[in-house]
């Protein structure tokens, strides 16, 4: 009998996250990303000449490819579930809806390669993907949306990554998906959505990250986690729409977020 392992032993595994380094891309909403080498070798040998080097990291949950906690958007003062959000926030984080409690994401994954079915590289910077948009990308890839899946949205904005201005989208905006498309989305039913901006749904010129009506229509009405910040050009190379899907958030209790390093495994 077949392992999985075994199966698994010529599969191809694709990273699905950008590096994270001082000054890479982010949303200006959240503490940057700082690396420091806090101990370099030499600072202290021991007396038969070995020395170890360590380094100090101070980062936002939401910095680089990372998941959202369903304790990180509210609306009119509720988080998902209809749960007031004072009565389980403190100091230490959250109680209810931190991002300890996603459990580790072991499951189908979904493309849905938005630019392509549009005949297009990358996606124009203040660009809403549509339901007809969604659809034409579902037929693209041939396969239909099942309960608990990962669904990721490719736009392109990958290529993009090195020119952090653009990428951030701060004057000219991002590709993404409106509330419409959101609701379309959520109604199938995902375990999670993700994609390659900061703020994953669309977001017009010049309006920042101020309104997301996306984050409030998948966790905090549908309890759906959110993705961003993913690199998703070489999966978009592959042509493939289906695979397995591997993430696990950090054990951060009562986080709202944590960084993440996503796979596709294609079997």
């Amino acid at each position: 009998m077949t392992k999985i392992w075994d199966q698994l032993a010529s599969a191809r595994v694709i990273d699905l996250s950008q590096p994270m380094f001082r000054g890479m891309p982010q949303s200006p909403n959240h503490t940057p990303y700082r690396m420091v080498l806090d101990r370099r070798h030499g600072d202290v040998t021991s007396a038969a000449g070995g020395s170890a080097a360590n380094d100090i990291i101070v980062t936002g949950t939401h910095a680089g490819t990372h998941i959202d906690a369903l304790a990180h958007v509210s609306f009119q003062g509720k988080l998902f579930g209809g749960i007031d959000a004072q009565s389980v926030m403190s100091h230490m984080g959250f109680s209810k809806y931190g991002i300890e409690t996603v459990k580790p994401f072991l499951c189908r994954g979904v493309f849905l390669n938005v630019a392509k079915a549009l005949n297009k590289e990358v996606l124009g910077p203040d660009y809403e993907i549509t339901v007809a948009d969604l659809e034409a990308a579902q037929k693209l890839a041939g396969l239909e949306i099942n309960e608990g899946d990962v669904v990721l949205i490719g736009t392109g904005w990958s290529k993009n990554w090195e020119n952090k201005d653009l990428y951030q989208g701060q004057s000219l905006g991002t590709p993404g998906i409106g509330e419409v498309a959101a609701k379309w989305l959520a109604a199938k039913k995902p375990r999670a959505c993700g994609g390659e901006t900061i703020a994953f749904e669309h977001i017009p010129a010049g309006a920042g990250h101020r309104e997301l009506p996306v984050h409030r229509v998948f966790l905090v009405e549908s309890g759906i986690h959110i993705i961003e910040t993913m690199k998703l050009d070489e999966l978009a190379d592959t042509g493939i729409s289906e695979f397995l899907f591997v993430l696990t958030p950090l054990n951060l209790q009562g986080a709202t977020g944590s960084p993440t390093r996503p796979l596709a495994v294609l079997v």
